[in-house]
């Protein structure tokens, strides 16, 4: 047809001009990530989420959300970056710089309650689950009053940290996080948590679920008499051998059942759930004899240092294998004998099984009652704790790059935490829409009725696309990242005629997405804001 459509101008008189003779590409910003996360955000409603007015710092902050979505990285940098992107032409704000988003995350900090309370209103319930867990990020710099020693959770021994607590609904949506000085202990972050919920979102009742070390004892005393929480933890290992050593935890039923409910006086008002894991209990028999035979290696060679008289001196060899047995976490399991001109170990083989004989086992404590929720139900949402863990593997170390933090200010360290929650939380929507298209499992009903202590398995269309990194019709299957990055092929072409000066204006086309491309638009268009 274009043929023919050329053969008649030509019988026309008229004269055909190829269009690169009169036109220049002035620029080629990348433009198809940014519009699927702007998408997203459109789905969302996200402008409104931050600010009901319109507002330069509203622009600059999504602008922000949408870079560190796509490409995290420090403010000055991030100005930079997107100047190769359609991001500053969308957003209105190309002349922005570093300066002026310190400003706007200022103003964003200020907003938190807000966002906040809108997030809960979205994905919050009377009576609903409430999941709240704690982890730190490590700091570049001292200077900053909130950054501590404390518990390391990056592998950074020695860097000052800053805890931070997420507090999601059941399906990990992010609703509100809390910042605390690094130094700050897991239980004393739930109470600030709990009354956020409470006095800030308007929620009278919740079900708070948190491990062992975030929900102690002494919290769940104090939650007695207060019929407006329920809660759902887990049992500390020592607890549970307490419970089989005065057979309250009968062992025997584990070789019928790998789940059963029980309750013990010393656990008034409460259901005890006890289940066991075969392959968990395996896995934590070969790890800890790895550990043993590590540690029995490490001691050989501390052992040939004394009797060859290169280390002498009890208080030297006592450093020196204190060393060893902390490294690998055993020394409860070594009985050692150490004097000015030897040393030897012995294994202390009882402690091994009595160790031995809880592996693969945990219990679950609750206040809710059968009625409310039975033992499945219960196990189930306690797992739950893992959409925590994985919102926080993306902000640690997949792609939000919440650390090192950087800042001096802690206005400006909670500012960044917050701006990393809501780009999780644009995240979290689009993987959910883009399942279809990524190395995710899409039966999500199952897990909803699989077995609650049985390994998870992931159905035979996710095992499919892992095994042949194709979908169904053919098509590459991608990660969340290079899916993103399949879309930044689509750009936005600047055009100008060749013969004219620089002041002529240039008009702009963009590049047809493909049929794959397109797909996912489409899966983004369906977002819902609420649940």
């Amino acid at each position: 047809m274009d043929q023919v459509e050329a053969i008649r101008r030509i019988l026309k008189g008229e004269k055909l001009v190829n269009p690169t003779e009169i036109f220049e590409v002035v620029s080629s910003p990348h433009h198809g990530n940014v519009l699927a996360v702007l998408t997203a955000m459109r789905q969302l409603d996200f402008e409104k989420l931050i600010a009901s007015r319109p507002s330069r710092e509203r622009d600059l902050v999504i602008a922000m959300v949408t870079a560190r979505i796509l490409k995290p990285d420090s403010k000055l940098a991030t100005t930079r970056w997107w100047k190769d992107t359609t991001l500053p032409e969308i957003m209105r704000v190309s002349d922005a710089t570093e300066v002026d988003l310190y400003n706007a995350m200022d103003w964003l900090l200020k907003r938190q309650d807000t966002i906040e309370k809108k997030l809960a209103g979205r994905h919050l319930t009377e009576g609903g689950m409430v999941l709240f867990d704690l982890t730190s990020s490590y700091f570049e710099g001292k200077c900053c009053p909130l950054a501590a020693l404390g518990h390391d959770r990056d592998g950074k021994k020695g860097k000052l940290q800053v805890n931070y607590g997420l507090l999601t609904d059941s399906r990990g949506v992010p609703v509100a996080n809390l910042v605390f000085k690094g130094n700050m202990g897991d239980p004393k972050t739930l109470i600030p948590a709990v009354e956020k919920v409470r006095d800030k979102f308007g929620i009278s009742e919740i079900v708070v679920i948190g491990d062992r070390g975030m929900i102690s004892q002494k919290h769940i005393n104090g939650f007695k008499g207060k019929d407006w929480i329920n809660w759902i933890t887990a049992m500390r290992s020592s607890a549970i051998q307490k419970l089989v050593n005065n057979d309250a935890l009968q062992m025997g039923l584990f070789d019928e059942l790998n789940l059963f409910e029980f309750t013990h006086p010393d656990y008034p008002g409460e259901r005890l759930i006890a289940c066991r894991n075969p392959d968990l209990a395996r896995l934590r028999e070969r790890k800890r004899k790895s550990l043993l035979d590590a540690t029995i290696k490490e001691l050989s060679k501390v052992k040939k240092m004394v009797e060859s008289g290169r280390l002498k001196e009890k208080a030297e060899i006592g450093v020196r294998v204190g060393k060893v047995v902390n490294k690998f976490k055993v020394a409860k399991h070594f009985s050692l004998e150490i004097s000015d001109n030897s040393f030897s170990w012995q294994i202390k083989e009882d402690k091994v099984m009595e160790e031995k004989a809880l592996d693969g086992i945990y219990v679950i404590r609750t206040s809710l009652s059968p009625d409310r929720m039975d033992s499945d139900e219960t196990v189930r949402n306690y797992k739950n704790l893992c959409h925590i863990e994985q919102a926080f593997r993306s902000f640690k170390t997949i792609d939000l790059e919440v650390r090192p933090i950087r800042h001096r200010l802690p206005t400006r360290v909670k500012a960044h935490i917050l701006l990393c929650m809501l780009s999780y939380y644009v995240k979290w929507h689009m993987m959910e829409a883009v399942r279809p298209l990524i190395f995710a499992d899409e039966d999500l009903k199952a897990k909803q009725t699989r077995d609650p202590v049985a390994p998870a398995e992931r159905s035979r269309k996710a095992i499919q696309k892992a095994r042949t990194k194709k979908l169904s019709d053919g098509s590459m299957v991608h990660s969340f990242q290079t899916l993103l990055n399949s879309l930044s092929t689509i750009a936005r072409n600047n055009y100008r005629y060749k013969y004219a000066e620089n002041t002529t204006p240039v008009f702009s086309m963009e590049t047809t997405p493909s049929a794959d491309q397109q797909k996912v638009f489409d899966l983004l268009r369906a977002i819902k804001c609420t649940q």
